[in-house]
């Protein structure tokens, strides 16, 4: 009894109250400087994962997306000894092919020479079809009509190849604009030289877009040697074909010429691009519903109806 009144006095329950609070302070005191630091071994390790990202996406970047590339042979012959350069190579096709991404000596080539096979192989395959195998049974005039249409089509074919390449292109580059745009402004507000910023956002952007990592690429080369900034901003608006770019480059020309400052014009080309960006979601979302009246009456409709009065056809039929 004499043990269950020490433990009920309230002096040792005071006691013991008071040696616990103590330890507990202490404890908490002490855990900081007896645990040992893992966040700084944390962020080590998080530095150097990032570093080997970037060496891997660098290696990945020189080996997959050569700028400059060598002519197949056959294709060279054909075109010199054709002389195909002279009557089917234009300035405008090669605005148009450096738009859609390729560049150099060898996709000059490339174009050229399907420009002069792709005609002669429609026109082939149609006459083989329709002539030889005649898998239509049409006058000879009707067929020879659609060999033509095929020919033609053959003319066409690579300008559409380049039409379609550029338009996806284009949308890919303009969904991550707005992203390269503040890791512009960052850098520029940061301190960097227009071409340190260019160079920083080009490796950095490299995981995000390989496209716009190019385009930085060859800008900053172009701003490194060429005797004109202006042509290598122009020349960058020139490979994209889009008009945020061309704004962008606009500014960055003023600012070189009228000393006007660079962070403000780029903060509102940015802003003004991620609200194109966001408008254009809006327009493709306000759109999904036409697009999909016709798939659910062709679809849903005759399941739901059939979901419906297959029970009531059941239980008429089972009256009867």
């Amino acid at each position: 009894m004499s043990f269950l009144y020490q433990l009920l006095d309230p002096y040792f329950v005071g006691a013991v109250l008071t040696a616990v609070a103590a330890a507990a302070t202490v404890f908490t005191l002490a855990q900081p400087f007896l645990e040992p630091d893992r966040l700084d071994a944390r962020l080590k390790g998080v530095g150097k994962e990032r570093d080997r990202i970037r060496v891997r996406e660098r290696e990945r970047m020189n080996q997959k997306a050569s700028l400059r590339q060598e002519p197949k042979a056959y294709m060279k012959r054909v075109v010199d000894r054709l002389r195909l350069d002279n009557w089917l190579g234009t300035e405008d096709a090669k605005n148009k092919l450096m738009m859609a991404g390729y560049r150099g000596q060898q996709a000059e080539i490339a174009f050229l020479f399907f420009r002069l096979v792709m005609p002669i192989a429609f026109f082939v395959l149609a006459g083989f079809y329709l002539f030889v195998l005649e898998v239509l049974d049409q006058p000879a005039i009707i067929r020879f009509g659609l060999v033509v249409v095929a020919t033609y089509l053959g003319i066409k074919a690579p300008e559409l190849f380049l039409r379609n390449q550029t338009s996806k292109r284009q949308a890919v580059i303009q969904r991550n604009w707005p992203d390269t745009l503040d890791l512009l402004l960052i850098c520029v507000e940061s301190g960097m030289a227009i071409e340190a910023a260019f160079r920083r956002v080009g490796v950095e952007i490299a995981n995000q877009c390989m496209m716009l990592a190019e385009e930085m690429a060859l800008t900053t080369a172009e701003l490194s040697y060429l005797t004109d900034r202006r042509v290598a901003y122009e020349n960058l608006a020139n490979r994209t074909g889009l008009e945020s770019v061309k704004n962008v480059t606009t500014a960055l020309i003023q600012a070189e010429r009228y000393g006007t400052p660079v962070g403000q014009a780029l903060r509102v080309l940015a802003q003004e691009s991620r609200d194109q960006r966001m408008t254009e979601a809006e327009k493709k979302a306000a759109a999904l519903p036409p697009k999909l009246t016709v798939p659910m009456i062709l679809f849903f409709l005759p399941v739901l109806f059939v979901v419906i009065l297959t029970p009531a056809m059941v239980q008429v039929f089972s009256m009867k």
